[in-house]
């Protein structure tokens, strides 16, 4: 049993030897130092030897693993450093296209939206955001949409729990994009052309025709 851990040994440090390059290194660990390999086989079967040579035969085995781990990792960076100077050495091709970077593209919401967009700025419309949380005044009252309206029965609204001086500065999700139309007429004096894209907020069952956010295009035009 002591004979074959050091014929394992020399086996393996002759094959080392002839090993030129990573792929083989590793195909040499996985024979000499890998789970099904005799080395890994003779110390799984130390508890089946009497005592005092489980004591001589594992600490030979250990070693000798050891060495061969330390030989593995000596052969790994010689190899390394090999290739690198093999690699330097080669002439480069400056007329080579450069690799192309991976890059993301645009969801095709918001291709859509750019579009639709690009479409009315070419009739002389301006692109308008405005907030997504909102003040119920400029989501309904402004738009003659008072409490207790029935279009307001159409937009099933999610309200934000929050400070508010009186009833009609709630706030809450924009149910559509036509707070943003309210707030347009507010600042902007005639002649106005606006679209107003953005996503709104509906508390409604998801099912396969709605969704609780969703996008909206709006617009407004006034005459001077």
């Amino acid at each position: 049993m002591l004979k074959q851990p050091e014929e394992i040994k020399a086996n393996a440090l002759r094959d080392l030897e002839a090993v030129s390059n990573i792929k083989e290194l590793e195909a040499w660990r996985v024979r000499y130092l890998g789970k099904r390999s005799e080395l890994t086989g003779i110390l799984r079967s130390l508890a089946k030897l009497p005592l005092e040579e489980r004591k001589r035969v594992g600490a030979l085995a250990n070693q000798i693993k050891a060495d061969l781990e330390e030989n593995l990792r000596q052969k790994g960076q010689l190899l390394r450093e090999r290739q690198l100077v093999t690699t330097k050495e080669e002439p480069i091709d400056i007329t080579l296209p450069g690799r192309p970077f991976p890059v993301g593209r645009l969801h095709p919401i918001t291709q859509t939206i750019e579009e639709i967009c690009d479409i009315f700025v070419s009739m002389g419309f301006q692109v308008v955001e405005g907030p997504e949380v909102e003040w119920n005044y400029y989501n309904f009252e402004a738009l003659n949409i008072p409490r207790h309206h029935p279009a307001r029965d159409s937009m099933a609204t999610l309200w934000v729990d929050a400070e508010r001086e009186d009833e009609e500065r709630e706030v809450l999700l924009r149910t559509h994009c036509t707070a943003i139309s309210a707030r347009v007429i507010e600042t902007m004096t005639p002649p106005i052309r606006a679209i107003e894209p953005g996503k709104v907020y509906r508390y409604e069952a998801t099912d396969a025709t709605h969704l609780s956010a969703f996008y909206m295009i709006d617009g407004v035009a006034v005459g001077s």
